[in-house]
């Protein structure tokens, strides 16, 4: 396995595109056990301390949220860290499962509630637990589910318990695919540095969405360790996304300012 992180490593210093330097964010080899600050070994039960920390956090957020009352249908956590792929920059992923219909009977409208009740609420929030951020958001129960492992804090047990596999890896593959969104990413700036601030948010958003696709349809065919994934978690933690989403309030903000005339 230790040749994987070299190959890794060989790929992201010899840049396909010399102005494009990619740093390694954590290794892509999966570890030997579940991480020991948040499961008990060998990984039956999430740490209680930490389960009784995350219904609190869910429960604050529900209060909050216009869905109060509606009926909870879980409350789950998932992401790298409820597998062996976690590293330093995961996140602890916790979901607050509804069936929108219960909420409203236009589901599209609640769904888009709940994606931006969860920028406004990570934003506002900075909730650490043993070094790693807390992310929160309400999800439709029905939606289907890609990763490896979830488990149900409600319920303290595993819905879907993960299995450590050893990944086959297209680095160079990888590597193209994250090469090609930067460049697009970088057009979106040189659209914001020509002053064209709504064919920015526009540019923006559509790459956001392709970003988004992208990503769903590797994890949705072959997982985790797909290129489509791995591109994604390669720009998000080398910082390009963030770039791509200042990108598009710097335009937003621009286009709606007035200069003060003298």
């Amino acid at each position: 396995m230790h040749r994987l992180i070299r190959n890794w490593n060989k790929f992201l210093n010899e840049s396909l595109n010399e102005e494009i330097v990619f740093k390694i964010p954590f290794s892509y080899e999966p570890h030997i056990n579940l991480n020991k600050d948040f499961w008990n070994q060998p990984g039956d039960k999430l740490d209680p301390e930490i389960r009784e920390k995350l219904l609190k956090i869910a429960q604050d957020y529900i209060d909050s949220s216009q869905a109060a009352d509606a009926p909870l249908k879980d409350i789950t956590f998932t992401g790298s860290l409820a597998n062996f792929n976690y590293g330093p920059l995961s996140d602890v992923d916790l979901h607050v499962l509804y069936d929108f219909s219960d909420i409203n009977e236009d589901t599209e409208l609640v769904r888009d509630y709940f994606q931006a009740a969860k920028s406004v609420w990570n934003f506002t929030h900075d909730i650490i637990i043993n070094d790693h951020e807390v992310e929160i958001y309400g999800q439709e129960a029905s939606d289907p589910h890609t990763a490896s492992g979830l488990y149900s804090v409600l319920n303290n047990e595993w819905i879907v318990k993960p299995d450590r596999e050893d990944p086959k890896i297209d680095y160079k593959d990888i590597r193209v695919k994250a090469d090609a969104i930067v460049s697009e990413i970088e057009k979106v700036e040189d659209l914001l540095e020509e002053g064209k601030h709504e064919e920015t948010i526009e540019r923006a958003d559509k790459l956001k969405e392709k970003i988004r696709r992208m990503r769903q349809a590797g994890l949705s065919d072959i997982g985790e360790y797909s290129v489509e994934n791995l591109a994604f978690k390669t720009l998000r933690n080398n910082g390009y996304l963030g770039r791509l989403s200042t990108t598009k309030t710097n335009a937003y903000d621009k286009m709606m300012s007035l200069e003060k005339i003298k």
